[in-house]
C-alpha cells in the first residue's frame, strides 16, 4: 500500500517552517543530485541505481567494493527497517567520507521487505569511512527517527517533486 495524501502541500509547508531536533544534519551529506526518484520495480534495481549514484561521488574511491559491500550486506539481513522505509549502509577504507543517497518509488517494492513485513518505498544510502562510526550512527538514528514519524514521511513520499523532497530531508 502506497502512502498518498491530499494534505500533501500542508504537510511539506508544516516540516518546512518547524525547526527539528537534528542530532546530525543530514544536509552535510545529502546534495540535490543524489535525491531521485526511481523508476523501478524491484530491489536490485533500485539498489543498483541508488549504488550508481554514489560511486559517481569523489567520496567513493572503488566503485567496485562499494557495490560488493551494500549487496553484501543485504544478503546477510535486509535493510527494509519497516514503515517503507529501507537504509543500506556500508563503512569502506574506500571511502573518503560520509555520503548519502535518497531515492523513493511511486510503486512500493514488494521484494525489498521492512521488519514489518511491509514493502520499501523510501531507500536512505549511506557510505561512510571507518573512522566516522559515531558520526555514521548518529546520522542513522537522526534520519530513522524523523522519518518515522507518519506525515514527515507521507510529505517526503509525496513530494511533487526531487527539489520539494530535497528541502524536506535537509530542513
Amino acid at each position: 500500500m502506497s502512502i498518498r495524501s491530499p494534505d500533501h502541500p500542508y504537510m511539506v509547508e508544516s516540516f518546512m517552517s518547524r525547526e527539528p531536533d537534528k542530532p546530525q544534519q543530514l544536509a552535510a551529506f545529502l546534495t540535490s543530485e543524489r535525491v531521485l526518484f526511481l523508476e523501478c520495480d524491484s530491489k536490485a534495481a533500485a539498489l543498483d541505481a541508488l549504488i550508481d549514484c554514489l560511486a559517481r561521488t569523489p567520496q567513493v574511491t572503488d566503485a567496485a567494493a562499494f557495490r560488493e559491500a551494500i549487496l553484501s550486506r543485504e544478503l546477510l539481513m535486509s535493510t527494509g527497517l519497516g514503515l517503507g522505509i529501507g537504509v543500506p549502509h556500508t563503512r569502506l577504507e574506500s571511502i573518503t567520507a560520509m555520503v548519502v543517497a535518497v531515492g523513493w518509488c511511486r510503486q512500493p517494492l514488494l521484494d525489498y521487505v521492512g521488519l514489518d513485513g511491509g514493502p520499501v518505498e523510501l531507500i536512505l544510502m549511506i557510505a561512510a569511512s571507518p573512522n566516522q562510526h559515531a558520526e555514521y550512527l548518529r546520522l542513522l538514528a537522526s534520519v530513522t527517527a524523523r522519518l518515522k514519524n507518519d506525515e514527515f514521511r507521507r510529505a517526503v513520499l509525496t513530494a511533487e517533486d526531487t527539489a520539494v523532497a530535497f528541502r524536506l530531508l535537509t530542513c
